[in-house]
């Protein structure tokens, strides 16, 4: 068996250590891409769930406003109709969130004063801890959407990686081939700006250690 003259001994340490560091490096992209993966669905599926008690919160919510609208409707029926007691009894079934936007509404003399708010449901003090957690939820559902869609695009980027490492695997094994020293460097060359050029850009993405 014919031996490879000295000077391209060099060469071929150079592609040894290329295709090993380029194999670690495939493994390790190809680690990270399933662990974005794995974060994006992580994200998705949160997202989902807060959605669906975004909805749950929101239905509770609209429920209590028609409560609320009935019940005032039906004091305003009664004190129209001069029935005090009828109105009163309307009047303290009130539901809590109702009672002080309820009140503050009649500090606006309302009956007398036709630049009041039309209804209690217009004044600031009207509010319902379940839109208030329908808020959250949504907030909540939209950063989970944004930390998916941001993982989604970096399991992106390490599966470009991997193409980029089996590239460089590529330039290494062909270059051990090939008869031609000076197509040998060029074709080796080629695969470490490949090689370089990838871990340079991934250094610039996060990592994660666990999927």
């Amino acid at each position: 068996m014919s031996k490879r003259p000295p000077d391209e001994r060099p060469l071929e340490l150079l592609a040894a250590l290329l295709l090993a560091l380029a194999t670690v490096g495939t493994a390790w992209v190809a680690y990270q891409a399933r662990a974005w993966t794995g974060e994006q669905s992580q994200g998705y599926s949160r997202a989902t769930a807060a959605r669906i008690g975004e909805n749950r919160f929101a239905a509770r919510a609209n429920r209590q406003v028609q409560i609320d609208v009935a019940t005032f409707i039906q004091w305003v029926d009664a004190r129209e109709e001069n029935r005090g007691q009828l109105a009163e009894f309307y009047r303290s079934r009130f539901r809590d969130e109702l009672k002080p936007a309820f009140a503050a509404w009649l500090t606006t003399h309302p009956f007398r004063n036709p630049r009041s708010p039309r209804t209690p449901f217009a004044m600031p003090q009207y509010r319902l801890q379940a839109n208030e957690e329908v808020d959250r939820l949504e907030r909540r559902a939209a950063a989970a959407s944004e930390r998916a869609k941001a993982a989604n695009e970096r399991a992106d980027t390490y599966m470009l990686a991997v193409v980029l490492f089996a590239s460089a695997l590529f330039f290494a094994g062909v270059s051990l081939k090939l008869e031609s020293l000076d197509v040998r460097r060029a074709t080796l060359g080629f695969g470490w700006v490949i090689f370089l050029g990838t871990v340079i850009w991934l250094a610039t993405f996060p990592v994660k250690l666990a999927a």
